[in-house]
This record gives C-alpha cells, structure tokens and sequence, in this order.
C-alpha cells in the first residue's frame, strides 16, 4: 500500500513538474533500462535518450486529469522504452521480427519480471566470480570473456601444458558454479 502511495505521490510530484520527483524516477528506474538497453545492441547514450523520451511521454500523460496508471510507474516505463528500442532497431535493420502496434499483445510484466530475474542471476554470479579468488577468477575470464586459448593461458598462468589449464579451468568452474548455487539458492 505504501508503495503505491509513493508512486502516485511520484506521479503527481512528475505532473506538478517537481525536481525530486524526476530525480526519483531517475534514480529508481534508469539502471533498468540502461541495462535492457545495453544488453540489446544499445549504448549508454541510447539508453540515455531513450529513458528521456519516456519520461517526457510519461510528463505528457500525467498532464492529463483523464490519465489514470494501471500498473507500476517501472512498468510503464520499461514498457515505452523496449517499444522504442525495438522501433529503432528495426530501423537500423538489427531486429527484424515485425513488430506489434497493438501494446496488449505484448506482456510487458511477464518481459520484465524475466529481466529482472536474469539480472539478479547476472549480480548473483558476478559476486560469486568476485569471491573466487585467484587465479580461478582470472583463468575463468582469460577464458570465457577474453576467449584466449587454452595454450595462451597455460603460458599466461605458468602451467607445464595445455590439458594442465583445461583441468584447472574446470576445477574452477565447479567452484564458480557451487558457489553461485550456493547463493542463488539462498535468494529463491
């Protein structure tokens, strides 16, 4: 209940063309869509833009006295801006699946709670790679982020051959994943 008393106090701070008010918005729910925005060939500067024109859509409907919210103001929000995206890419031919000028045939709060659970895996692991130490942590990234072979990271970690840093990658790897299910299980 307080919650939604926050987000109408938000709505009303946004119509009212209250600073704090689009600072909270901001706060509140730009790292989202920069995320969504940088995991689907974006940048930070689109995401920028894009977070921009839906905060100036939603200033616009809350102008409105007709206007009434019927989700979270996150959802709307995310909901705007995945729609633009996808039209921007579609223009710029990186997505060619035809899009739907219908807004109810997408589930936006389905679309959102799955990236929002992606995500909390994604900080879940990235704490779980933090708390391997080393050199499990810098054999995992050589590896999978920096795509060295595994020649180039017996050099690099002064192992006698290739298979030794294949059988250490791997003990490693059953580290990193116990220590993520270890946390990951702990969150559901």
């Amino acid at each position: 209940m307080k919650a939604e008393i926050n987000e109408q106090a938000l709505l009303k701070g946004l119509a009212q063309n209250d600073s704090k008010a689009v600072e909270a918005l901001y706060k509140s729910h730009f790292a989202m869509i920069q995320h969504f925005v940088l995991n689907n060939n974006g940048s930070f500067d689109d995401a920028r833009d894009l977070f921009q024109e839906a905060m100036i859509t939603l200033y616009e409907k809350v102008q409105s006295d007709s206007f009434v919210l019927s989700c979270q103001i996150k959802t709307y929000l995310f909901s705007i801006c995945k729609n633009l995206w996808l039209k921007r890419l579609q223009q710029m031919s990186k997505y060619n699946a035809p899009l739907s000028t219908e807004e109810e045939s997408i589930a936006v709060e389905a679309d959102l709670e799955a990236f929002q659970k992606k995500d909390a895996a994604f900080s879940i692991m990235n704490r779980a790679l933090n708390s391997l130490g080393e050199p499990c942590k810098s054999l995992l990234e050589g590896y999978y982020l920096n795509k060295k072979g595994m020649q180039a990271l017996a050099d690099d970690f002064g192992y006698t051959n290739a298979d030794n840093a294949k059988n250490q990658k791997y003990k490693c790897l059953m580290r990193l994943k116990k220590l993520f299910f270890s946390q990951y299980n702990i969150g559901d």
